[in-house]
């Protein structure tokens, strides 16, 4: 027998492009334009490089008891993976393991790791359709499945749904965990946290990579009922029980204490967001309202891959998807206000020309 008939074939995730100039405009991953909080530099600085010859503590305990702090419930109720793609596929590995194969729903239009997971542990999956606004169809989970995943707001939308419409969608399917996964909520979406004393079947994912200016770290977590972040730790220790290494948990206990930080920085955030929105619309650019640190914008005469190319080409990068139904979209980070300023320059030359 051929070897190769042993090995697991997927089609993996695409990340965006990480380049490296010194002059570029770098809006095209959804990273944090700010740095992280001073106190994430204090405790770096303050790590006893001899510690580093000792295993980390498996239970991340300091990191675990600083988030439970911040969002008012028990340390057993919190789960801290490396970054929330370390936290999803944990899930879905634990959650979406279907006796009678039902499959697993997400968007259609979502984040496109989804489907690497599923088809990586061969769970079955369906992409439900979203409305013509690019809103997601609540009605759409309404049908036998296997498990429930969706971004609030989604990807690469920026949609956000209610936090009623939400509790909809989780009542109805008591038989399934609901996964919502909020790696963006902090940019003015009402997180689902406030609906887990009421539902046992729902996991609220989030990320340190976004809000809290830690994507180099990879740090994520996970909040639901005790039952559910147990099944996940016990998942998590059957493949590597210290995943977090100590500068990262020493990195996030920081940010997350320092909450003026947070707020300042998400809110400095919202607000270049909102400038650019009206700067794109100026331009002829027109988009969904996004909730989230990024926003999703088509031109009404220029495409999309010619605008990608021509910012490229100008070491000012955006985000492109080839796939049909987005393929004349772009997804622009927000940043800072002078890196949204070169942006609209940019762009004002290329649509003139």
């Amino acid at each position: 027998m051929d070897w190769r008939q042993n090995i697991r074939e997927v089609e993996p995730y695409v990340p965006g492009e990480q380049p490296n100039q010194a002059d570029m405009v770098k809006l095209n991953t959804n990273e944090n334009p700010y740095p992280p909080s001073p106190k994430v530099a204090e405790a770096l600085a303050g790590l006893d490089p001899d510690t580093l010859r000792l295993y980390p503590d498996p239970l991340v305990t300091d990191l675990i008891d600083a988030l439970a702090d911040f969002y008012h419930v028990k340390p057993s109720q919190v789960f801290a993976g490396v970054g929330s793609d370390d936290v999803l596929a944990m899930s879905f590995l634990t959650f979406f393991n279907n006796p009678d194969k039902k499959p697993v729903l997400f968007p259609e239009i979502s984040y496109s790791f989804y489907d690497v997971w599923a088809d990586c542990f061969h769970i079955p999956y369906q992409r439900v359709k979203l409305k013509d606004d690019f809103s997601i169809d609540p009605d759409s989970f309404l049908q036998p499945n296997g498990g429930i995943i969706f971004p609030n707001p989604n990807a690469p939308t920026g949609l956000a749904l209610p936090v009623d419409t939400i509790e909809g969608i989780v009542k109805a399917n008591p038989d399934s965990v609901v996964i919502v996964d909020e790696a963006y909520v902090d940019f003015g979406t009402e997180s689902a946290l406030r609906l887990l004393p009421k539902y046992e079947n729902l996991l609220i994912v989030q990320t340190f990579s976004k809000s809290r200016s830690l994507a180099g770290m990879r740090l994520g977590y996970a909040i639901g009922n005790e039952a559910l972040i147990q099944c996940l730790k016990n998942v998590r220790n059957s493949f590597n029980s210290y995943t977090m290494n100590r500068p990262a948990i020493l990195a996030g206990t920081a940010a997350v204490k320092d909450r003026a930080y947070f707020d300042r920085t998400r809110n400095m955030i919202m607000e270049t967001r909102e400038q650019a929105k009206e700067e794109l619309t100026k331009l002829g650019f027109t988009f969904p309202d996004s909730k989230t640190n990024f926003i999703f914008a088509s031109h009404r005469s220029v495409p999309a891959k010619k605008i990608f190319n021509e910012l490229r080409e100008r070491h000012i990068y955006v985000r492109y998807f080839d796939k049909s139904g987005i393929d004349n979209y772009l997804r622009i980070t927000i940043g800072t206000p002078v890196q949204m300023e070169k942006l609209y320059r940019a762009l004002r030359e290329i649509l003139a020309e």
